[in-house]
Parts: C-alpha cells; sequence; structure tokens
C-alpha cells in the first residue's frame, strides 16, 4: 500500500492538474494507494502524523510527497518514527532542491516509475530544527538571514503566482533578492557547534545549516554536503561587502564562492545559533518564523529513501 500526501495548490495550482496523471499512471497498473490531500498550510504535518501512527517494525508504512520541497518538510515533520517509514517524493514545485541533491527524477511521471520499480532505498539524515515554537523536521536546509528573508518575501508576493503561470517563477527569487540585499542589515551571530567549538562573526549576512548540497532553487552553498553522512553542514557569510555579496552568489550556482574571504563552511552534528538580531528563519525555503536563537541537530533515525 502507498500512502500519497498530495498538494494540489503547488506550481501555482498545477499540482492538482499533475496528481491526475498520475492517478491514471496507478489506476492503470492497479496500485493499491490512498490518496490525501493538503488543504492548508501545516496540513501535510497532520495527515502524516495520522497516517503513520500505527507505523511499527510489523507494519512499516510506505510514504509519498507530492508537491514541492516545503510539502517534503511537512510530510517528514508529521512522522513519529521516522524508522518505520519508507519515503518517496514525487516533485511538483518549482524550487526542486531535493531533486538536485538526491539526483531524483524531475519529471512527475518519471519520479513515479522509480516509487513503483521496487528499488532499494536508501538511508537519508533528517535533521531536527528546534526553536521557541517546538521542533520540526527538514530534508534540504534551514537558515537565518538573508536566504531566509528570500524565502520569507517570496512566499508572500503575489508576484511568484503570475511568474509560475507563465513559466518565469525563478525571476521572483532573483527581484526580491536584490531587493532583499539592498535593505538587509548584518548582523553579529555566534554559532556554538558540538557544544565545544564556539564561532563569532560580527557582520553575517546569513547562516544556512544544509543536509543537502543545494537551496535556493540551485545554489550549491555546501559542495561537500552529504544527505547520509549523519552531518550538517554549514555556511556563514561574513564580513563582505555587498556589492561583494552580489558577485559571490552566481558563483555558488558551481560551488566556486568558498574563494572569496569572509565565506566560512563548518562541519557538525548539532549547531546552536545566536543572532543579535532578531531575523527571518527558513526550512527548506518555508518561513519558520522570526527569531533571535535556534538549534539544529541531526536526528536520531535516518529515513529509508527511494532514491
Amino acid at each position: 500500500m502507498y500512502y500519497f500526501i498530495v498538494n494540489p495548490n503547488s506550481r501555482s495550482g498545477k499540482g492538482a492538474l499533475i496528481w491526475k496523471g498520475l492517478e491514471g499512471i496507478l489506476n492503470e497498473r492497479n496500485v493499491e494507494y490512498k490518496t490525501f490531500f493538503t488543504e492548508y498550510r501545516g496540513h501535510a504535518v497532520l495527515l502524516s502524523e495520522s497516517i503513520t501512527s500505527y507505523a511499527a517494525p510489523e507494519t512499516p508504512v510506505t510514504l509519498i510527497a507530492v508537491g514541492g520541497d516545503g510539502t517534503i518538510q511537512e510530510v517528514l515533520s508529521g512522522v513519529r518514527d521516522l524508522s518505520y517509514i519508507t519515503f518517496g517524493y514525487i516533485p511538483t514545485g518549482s524550487g526542486n532542491d531535493f531533486c538536485r541533491g538526491m539526483k531524483l527524477p524531475a519529471e512527475p511521471g518519471e519520479a513515479l516509475d522509480l516509487i513503483l520499480s521496487g528499488c532499494r532505498p536508501h538511508p537519508m539524515d533528517v535533521p531536527v530544527l528546534t526553536c521557541g515554537t517546538g521542533s520540526s523536521h527538514f530534508a534540504i536546509s534551514c537558515g537565518i538571514g538573508f536566504d531566509a528573508g528570500v524565502c520569507h518575501e517570496v512566499s508572500v508576493t503575489p508576484m511568484k503566482k503570475i511568474l509560475n503561470r507563465i513559466g518565469l517563477g525563478k525571476l521572483v527569487y532573483l527581484f526580491v533578492a536584490l531587493k532583499q540585499l539592498l535593505f538587509l542589515k548584518p548582523s553579529p551571530m555566534t554559532l556554538v557547534m558540538d557544544d565545544d567549538n564556539v564561532q563569532q562573526f560580527s557582520k553575517v549576512y546569513f547562516t544556512a545549516v544544509m543536509n543537502q548540497k543545494y537551496e535556493g532553487g540551485g545554489f550549491k552553498f555546501c559542495p561537500n554536503a552529504s544527505p547520509s553522512d549523519g552531518y550538517l553542514d554549514v555556511i556563514v557569510v561574513d564580513s563582505l561587502s555587498k556589492p561583494k555579496v552580489l558577485c559571490c552568489l552566481p558563483t555558488a550556482f558551481f560551488g566556486k564562492h568558498t574563494i572569496f574571504h569572509g565565506i566560512h563552511i563548518f562541519r557538525c552534528k548539532k549547531i546552536d545559533i545566536h543572532s543579535d538580531l532578531a531575523l527571518p528563519v527558513h526550512k527548506d525555503g518555508e518561513s519558520a518564523g522570526i527569531l533571535k536563537e535556534f538549534s539544529v541537530s541531526i536526528g536520531a533515525a535516518q529515513v529509508r529513501m527511494i532514491s
């Protein structure tokens, strides 16, 4: 039995249309499945929690997220015990950083074929973000500052829906990024990694904690990150001029930004981030609020990922 949690509003409403095509394939192949549609932000967490509530070694669950990168973190956040599920993903969003990092098919039909192929799943780390509002999982990255500010503004601007309809959705990230960079005020930050490695910075534009190599629609911020090595990769952009940040960002598409002075990369299993200023925070591109501090750690259990 396959359990599909579908975000019909992904890709500006095209998610529902894409799912109809996939459903036809499932019915044609006589696949046993159940479908659950999200109706509002956070709904996938509740659906996932309900579906997996009985999961155990003798009754494992195969759970498939159908949506964008944000749908993945909601579905995983609802799972009570990740060791009892097999997880699959069908992309119907616009970012697809998860597919890049996991080397999954970006075309929904091909992704469904992979899930139904019976291939052996691989272990994937699922980090835990903890802040004042509680704890939740993510699959790709979380961050504070510039990158989170872009995610936060993109999520509320009507421009994204308009540009997505004409196939130019990624342009909104460029426009918003330029605006955020223009008005962003860097903040002093302190990072405490694995309880004993303390790093202090005076003018941080952003800090991203990565489980995958990519975030933000293809920026290869942590070129050596692996989603199955049991470590978090952390990038800090500190004490650069705004023109230099602007020059640095395009090189990040190729993972060459690490040559710039002011780019710092770390590896750890746990990190506490403290910012002097309250700044936007994101997890897998979804706003996690405006915060001064939060923690990230590698979860105790890995999930079996169909890849």
